[in-house]
């Protein structure tokens, strides 16, 4: 199946839901290249960027499974690349 590369964005609304989060993170490192989280204290939530590289169905299955998550937002764009 074709790789596709891409990036996702993580809003954290509640804290909760963190540990969550890292175990799906986790179970789908395999695929992640690069994180980077950022508290905007001031409004009281994070955001978490990933730089991914898997295909359709990876990287698919770790943003609905975050999307399903109570206090988290996920928003993703992939492109293909030779």
């Amino acid at each position: 199946m074709e790789k596709r590369i891409g990036a996702a964005i993580i809003l954290v609304e509640e804290k909760e839901s963190v540990d969550t989060m890292n175990d799906i993170l986790s179970m789908h490192s395999s695929i992640i290249l690069a994180r980077q989280g950022i508290p905007l204290r001031e409004k009281g939530i994070n955001i978490i960027t990933l730089i991914l590289e898997g295909t359709n169905d990876q990287i698919n299955s770790l943003t609905g499974k975050m999307g399903r998550i109570e206090g988290i937002r996920v928003k993703s764009v992939l492109t293909k690349y030779s």
